[in-house]
């Protein structure tokens, strides 16, 4: 019989000499483990899903994408094989009636202009270039509708954009000045899009003057001189715009009561008979800004935008009387401030519009509503459409430094680049001064309040401009590049004419 102490002694052991219990620490940590791996692994699978989401998303994006590309290609092809069909079916009938005209008389020839005589014909002279000649005659021999613009295939130039660390530099040769016989300071640059030697210069005095380029010299002759100020009160042109035929330039004056809006210089025409104002007056009042003929195919119109009344009005052409305009009011409460500039894209029914309100409008002129809006900092300048890449557009505004920016119309309101100068004679931004796109869309010529004309590169990041070029003695208005010749055409406050050779 074991005796009491022993009995005690079994009692007063220590906990770690009796037996475990049933739910000691030891069967804890293995679940705690189990819950902890199976949280990781929720969470791994949730952000597995989550890019799985995302990824889904591009790829509809870039199916939607490809999609609305394939469309697009489609249209064009099927759009190319009716011009085919058209033009086969044009030159045969055409091929039939040369073949009866040749038995009376001899057709007239399509030849190179002529080199200008040294004098200078009077105001009374037509101009008339032998191609804007054979364009008319082959219209009547046709007859095919008048007027129509020549389409251009779409280049993505976009994704290029601000992706360059280094400029390409353009090199340019000699520049030749000449005086632009204006007697007051000059306000518009124009060159033909039918005839790359052609261009014309308008003044304060009132007067639009007609030159020949000779792009090997460089040179330009002038060819004649017209008086287009407006009858009543004998106001300049503002701003003005070539005809896509070649054959006719728009010019715009004020909205005020008691004088004509718009004029049509015909060149086909002489004396008298060469300009005609339109009777009808939609602008209300102020000033007319901007003038700008649409790039849409099929569908010949002119913008303008107005000052004080705040509006843009489209004028779209009738028949093939070159004075048949119909006016159609776009909008005249989306700007609270005076239309600066008014553009159009290529690829859609859209009109952009800026404005010293610092707003960007875009709208939709089928659908009869602004299609977006956009305000930024500064008051706008101008705007212009890009030549190749139909969805960008270039904006000018009062930012300093960054007085350029580049916008493509699918982002709505987002800046995707924006470049411009330090003027080293004045602060202030003149809106007189404006831009031009170069043929391959690459490339951005600006005047300036100095003596310069910069060239931006649009694929370079930087802010400045890629190169400069030294013009004139006074500010640079506006510097245009010819579209098929070497030579970029400036004009300036000092009453002088650029030409600047680009080899």
């Amino acid at each position: 019989m074991a005796s009491p102490l022993s009995k005690k002694q079994k009692l007063d052991a220590p906990a770690s000499d009796q037996s475990p219990l049933p739910h000691a620490n030891g069967d804890r940590v293995p679940r705690q483990r189990a819950r902890d791996e199976a949280g990781e692994e929720e969470q791994g699978l949730v952000a597995l899903v989550e890019h799985r989401v995302k990824e889904v998303e591009a790829i509809k994006t870039k199916l939607a994408h490809y999609q609305s590309m394939l469309e697009e290609a489609e249209k064009k092809l099927g759009e190319s094989k009716a011009k085919l069909n058209l033009l086969q079916s044009r030159n045969k009938n055409q091929n039939q009636s040369n073949s009866t005209a040749n038995i009376k008389s001899r057709p007239q020839q399509v030849t190179a202009a002529k080199p200008v005589k040294s004098n200078i014909p009077s105001s009374s002279t037509p101009v008339k270039s032998k191609a804007t000649v054979a364009v008319t005659e082959k219209r009547k021999q046709e007859k095919q509708p008048k007027r129509k613009i020549e389409e251009k295939e779409h280049q993505d130039l976009i994704p290029s954009v601000k992706r360059s660390s280094k400029p390409i530099a353009l090199e340019f040769g000699s520049t030749v000045i000449i005086s632009s016989q204006h007697k007051r300071k000059l306000r518009c640059l124009e060159l033909c899009p039918t005839n790359d030697n052609l261009f014309v210069t308008s003044a304060l005095d009132g007067l639009i003057n007609f030159w020949q380029l000779n792009a090997k010299i460089p040179s330009a002759s002038l060819l004649s001189t017209t008086d287009c100020l407006s009858p009543n009160q004998r106001r300049w042109p503002e701003d003005i715009a070539w005809h896509p035929a070649g054959d006719t330039i728009i010019a715009v004056y004020s909205g005020d009561p008691g004088d004509s809006q718009i004029s049509i210089l015909d060149l086909n025409q002489s004396g008298q008979k060469r300009v005609s104002f339109l009777e009808a007056k939609p602008h209300s009042k102020g000033l007319i800004n901007s003038v700008a003929f649409s790039p849409w195919e099929n569908d010949i119109c002119f913008l303008t935008g107005g000052s004080s009344d705040h509006s843009v009005v489209l004028w779209r052409e009738e028949g093939d009387d070159n004075l048949s305009y119909r006016h159609k009011l776009v909008h005249c409460n989306l700007h609270s401030s005076a239309v600066m500039g008014v553009s159009a894209l290529r690829h859609k029914k859209i009109v952009l519009s800026v404005g010293a309100d610092k707003r960007i409008i875009g709208f939709d002129v089928l659908a009869g509503r602004s299609d977006f809006k956009h305000q930024i900092e500064y008051k706008c300048m101008s705007v212009l459409s890009n030549p190749c890449d139909f969805n960008l557009y270039l904006v000018q505004s009062g930012a300093p430094g960054q007085q350029l920016g580049l916008y493509d119309v699918r982002l709505r309101r987002t800046e995707i680049h924006s470049f411009g100068w330090k003027q080293d004679s004045s602060d202030s931004q003149s809106a007189l001064i404006n831009q031009s796109w170069s043929p391959d869309g690459w490339h951005v010529s600006s005047g300036t309040a100095d003596p310069k004309i910069h060239i931006f590169d649009i694929r370079y990041q930087g802010r400045g401009p890629s190169q400069s070029v030294q013009a004139h003695q006074k500010r640079v208005f506006k510097a245009m590049w010819h579209q098929s010749l070497p030579v970029l055409s400036s004009i300036s406050s000092d009453l002088n004419v650029g030409l600047h050779k680009i080899y």
